[in-house]
């Protein structure tokens, strides 16, 4: 993360749990935001499920508990939002409303605060229950009974709160009014998706195995995922394979040279192809079984 810190002197406060919104607020902290978690009584149940995570991701956040469903808890949070810049939350839009903060209740108490409302699917749809899985499944990114390799819904959600907390501010600074922006998790797993839905990540693709330069092949003592996609690099390999090509672009997606290589892989170590991707400068990392 620079060492600007382009967020020093931004106030922001969350009310998002689980995984987005502290991934989001971990980005706002780094680049210089003073932000002040409110937990519920309960907690966040990010906690209960990753203790280590939790704290990694609220790394100098403040913290705070408070029952915003008692006066209490509500007086409290008023007296933090005329000194706050932006609201980060994560509630269905009526549960939002019934806690009394809504953008229209918010925006007109408070006209230089932004909001930041991270929810499952946007508009009217932000009301239907859903999980990092089911916007994946939604998408195509799950393939078979295998769960994903990691929750790019709520990451990619994270990315997106940051950036919208960064159009906030400077919309603020130009216009001297708050903004609220929406964050749908549905919407983040489908930009991640975009490379599948126009075929670049399937079978046929060349990112999806297509192309023998891009590609996991089996070596020796493991694996070794092979990522030589253009010209120069796809050249490289062959060379250092044997496998003699004439049009580095389209023999590379023939079963010939796929087996060529395939062959030549499984022939070394790990430790031989980590020194040859060194030495003929060829994208390659070895990997255990």
């Amino acid at each position: 993360m620079s060492a600007t810190k382009p967020l020093r002197g931004v106030r922001v406060v969350t009310l998002a749990l689980n995984l987005p919104g502290p991934a989001a607020i971990m980005r706002l902290a780094q680049m210089g935001a003073s932000c002040t978690k409110i937990n519920p009584p309960s907690g966040d149940p990010m906690n209960r499920f990753s203790a280590d995570a939790y704290g990694m991701f609220h790394k100098g956040v403040k913290d705070k508990t408070l029952d915003l469903k008692t006066a209490a808890g509500q007086a409290a949070i008023h007296k933090l939002l005329p000194n706050t810049d932006v609201l980060l939350t994560s509630f269905r839009p009526s549960a939002l409303a019934k806690l009394g903060l809504s953008w229209k209740t918010l925006h007109k108490q408070y006209p230089g605060l932004s909001l930041i409302e991270i929810v499952g699917a946007p508009g009217p749809l932000a009301e239907i229950p859903g999980h990092d899985l089911t916007y994946q499944a939604e998408v195509g990114l799950v393939n078979g009974m295998d769960l994903p390799p990691s929750l790019f819904a709520d990451m990619g959600g994270a990315l997106m709160a940051s950036e919208a907390t960064l159009k906030a501010v400077i919309g603020l600074k130009t216009s001297g009014k708050g903004s609220r922006h929406e964050v749908a998790l549905s919407e983040a797993a489908a930009w991640l998706a975009m490379p599948r839905r126009l075929g670049m990540t399937t079978s046929q693709g060349s990112v999806g195995g297509a192309h023998a330069g891009y590609r996991v092949y089996a070596c020796k003592n493991g694996r070794v995922a092979v990522a030589a996609l253009e010209p120069h690099f796809a050249v490289s390999l062959c060379e250092a394979a044997g496998v003699a090509i004439s049009h580095p672009h389209k023999d590379m997606f023939k079963p010939s040279t796929h087996r060529a290589i395939e062959s030549f892989l499984a022939s070394q170590t790990r430790q031989q192809l980590d020194k040859l991707a060194t030495a003929k400068d060829i994208p390659m990392m070895s990997l255990p079984r």
